[in-house]
């Protein structure tokens, strides 16, 4: 089984970047295109299945609410 989240990745890498460009003269060039890219699409872009939020400013916001779980444990309930 393929993973859903990679092949939707890969399209959209290839859809809004590879037919972008023709060629790329030099694996620099390509370097830099790509890191680019990659800015705008985990920095910039809002993502509809992130609530609208860029993946880097929604992996802030778990890291922060997860700090706060660390700090206000749960009590667990004794099962019996």
């Amino acid at each position: 089984m393929q993973n859903g989240y990679s092949e939707s990745f890969n399209g959209k890498f290839r859809d809004e970047h590879l037919n972008e460009w023709c060629w790329f003269e030099t694996l620099h060039q390509a370097r830099m295109a790509v890191a680019v890219w990659r800015t705008d699409y985990n920095e910039v872009r809002p993502h509809s299945s992130l609530r609208r939020m860029p993946p880097a400013r929604f992996a802030e916001l778990h890291r922060q609410r997860a700090g706060d779980a660390t700090q206000f444990p749960s009590t667990p309930i004794p099962i019996e």
